[in-house]
């Protein structure tokens, strides 16, 4: 019987939505990809399948999500990025052997040459590097969230989305100001 695991925290930036498969890293983090399986399941829903995945290759995959995650978390907050995360992100691009297609709906789509697991965190470390370089419209930020402070691509009008997720994060955190006030209302009433 397989094991029950976590829903993926999906996003539309892949670099971002590959962090977030460890997720509430300052609470009770919840890790997203356990096993090989599930990796290969996570990257199959972003259109990156691969044949197989080893416990190594689930390590190295771990090893460029914590390096994603340390070198946005620095674009965010403006620091300095820490070279060895930039190091992996950069060797994890340059890995791989994967090639942007065209599809005939006029939407990119990756080829991997191989369909290894190499292939894809090339794909993820090259969309890292567009992402905290900032060639694209919008910003990394960090979830207002204490026990998240996942990195994420804020691409709304404003660039202030305090989230990473309304439906978690935000959501959570509402409720708790709200039982809060709440309890404050209920304790002036007595």
């Amino acid at each position: 019987m397989p094991a029950d695991f976590p829903d993926f925290r999906l996003g539309n930036v892949l670099a971002t939505s590959f962090t977030g498969t460890l997720s509430e890293r300052h609470g009770n983090a919840v890790e997203r990809v356990p096993t090989p399986r599930r990796l290969i399941d996570w990257l199959a829903v972003y259109g990156l399948a691969v044949d197989s995945c080893t416990a190594a290759q689930l390590d190295l995959a771990r090893e460029l999500r914590e390096s994603i995650h340390a070198a946005a978390t620095a674009a965010a907050t403006r620091d300095a990025l820490p070279p060895s995360a930039v190091q992996v992100i950069n060797d994890r691009s340059a890995q791989g052997r994967a090639a942007a297609i065209l599809t005939p709906e006029g939407k990119r789509q990756w080829r991997l040459s191989s369909a290894s697991v190499e292939d894809a965190l090339s794909v993820i470390a090259a969309d890292a590097i567009s992402v905290i370089a900032g060639e694209r419209d919008g910003k990394l930020a960090l979830c207002a969230s204490p026990t998240c402070r996942a990195a994420f691509f804020d691409t709304s009008q404003s660039r202030t989305r305090r989230w990473c997720d309304m439906n978690t994060c935000g959501n959570r955190q509402k409720k708790a100001r709200f039982n809060a006030n709440q309890r404050k209302n209920s304790r002036s009433a007595d």
